[in-house]
Parts: structure tokens; C-alpha cells; sequence
């Protein structure tokens, strides 16, 4: 009978040091995703930041430097007489 309980508790120890290691292994991969998705709104913030300063100074040097608007092409209509 004690062999028995010996094979039982050494299962159950075994099934709590494979549970730590998951448990282990899964705070791990969270920790990993939680520092990528960290990362990426950062690097998001600073293009967004980069690329409305871009578009801003965009916008006032085309305020002090207008560009011409481009003529219009008039067609030529050609007279073509009707003969009767």
C-alpha cells in the first residue's frame, strides 16, 4: 500500500512540474507579445507624429510658394461648312 501512495504522489508531481512549465512557458509567450505589440504602438505614434510634421511643413511652403495652376487646353472647333 505504500508503494502505491509513493507512485501516486510521485505522478502528481510530476503533473505539477509539467503544469509549472506550461504555466511557465505561457507567461513567457504573453510577456513577449504584450513587449512586441508595446513596441509597435511606439514605433506607430513616432511615423504618425513624423508624418503629419511632414505634411504641415508641406502645407505652409505651399502657402508661401504657390504653384501656378496649370491653362486649360481649348480645343479648336473647326468651322466645316455644310454644303446644301
Amino acid at each position: 500500500m505504500a508503494e502505491g501512495n509513493q507512485t501516486i504522489m510521485e505522478k502528481a508531481q510530476a503533473r505539477f512540474v509539467e503544469q509549472q512549465k506550461k504555466t511557465a512557458e505561457r507567461n513567457k509567450a504573453t510577456a513577449e507579445y504584450m513587449s512586441e505589440a508595446k513596441a509597435r504602438e511606439i514605433k506607430t505614434a513616432r511615423l504618425r507624429e513624423l508624418r503629419l510634421a511632414k505634411e504641415e511643413a508641406d502645407r505652409v511652403a505651399e502657402a508661401l510658394n504657390p504653384t501656378p495652376k496649370k491653362k486649360r487646353a481649348v480645343k479648336k472647333i473647326a468651322a466645316t461648312e455644310v454644303k446644301s
